[in-house]
């Protein structure tokens, strides 16, 4: 499998490029920005994973994400935010996002799952990952979420969730709906506000909420 690592700091690029070589059979380069990746995506004719920082003065991961994507059917992400590990209020099992200091054990996990995801099957993130990730990262924008014949939206201001919608709903039952969606594909545009917003509680104290939610809308279900 071939993977590409984007990192703006040289040190920690090469530390990843040895940790995959040295714990796996995987071809795997190394680049520091966003214009040294388009150029190393023109002259290969493969890639099945991307590891990218999600952002650094040369480095926009969502942008390099879908650029990638359109390249490379099947491609498959990973993100290493900028934000300390330790910031992170939910874990997510099977997470494909790497903060600092990066793990590299469960980084190494998820280039196997990465290697063993079935061919042409969607990059899919989940939703909690995504959400939280955006919201630690401090970003203002739009996240659009599709999962089979669903989609939503949530709409962020500086790190903070204040508004969601879905088909049928808004606000905190729209969040409701998209975490129970788990695993998603994505669109991410910093471009678009709220028309509304319907969202008091802080990122996390909703995101958890949500999460609680919907494990006990699970437990009714089995029982």
């Amino acid at each position: 499998m071939q993977l590409l690592i984007v990192h703006h700091d040289g040190e920690v690029g090469e530390q990843l490029v040895q940790m995959v070589k040295d714990y796996t059979a995987h071809e795997c380069d190394f680049v520091r920005s966003d214009a040294e990746a388009t150029k190393w995506a023109r002259q290969h004719a493969h890639c099945a994973l991307l590891v990218t920082q999600l952002e650094s003065s040369a480095v926009d991961g969502f942008v390099l994400g879908g650029t990638f994507s359109e390249i490379f059917p099947g491609l498959q992400i990973l993100f290493l935010p900028p934000y300390p590990a330790n910031e992170r209020k939910l874990d997510v099992d099977d997470t494909k996002v790497f903060p600092e200091p990066i793990d590299g054990e469960g980084l190494l996990a998820a280039i196997a799952r990465a290697e063993n995801t079935s061919a042409g099957r969607s990059d899919l993130f989940h939703t909690v990952d995504l959400l939280q990730m955006c919201c630690l990262s401090r970003r203002t924008g739009a996240i659009q979420t599709v999962k089979e014949d669903k989609s939503g939206i949530a709409f962020l201001r500086g790190g903070e969730i204040v508004h969601a919608e879905t088909a049928g709903t808004r606000g905190e039952s729209a969040l409701f709906d998209i975490v129970g969606w788990e695993n998603v594909e994505f669109a991410y545009d910093r471009t678009v506000r709220p028309p509304v917003e319907t969202i008091a509680k802080k990122w996390h104290e909703v995101l958890i909420d949500a999460v609680e939610r919907n494990k006990g809308l699970k437990a009714r279900s089995r029982a």
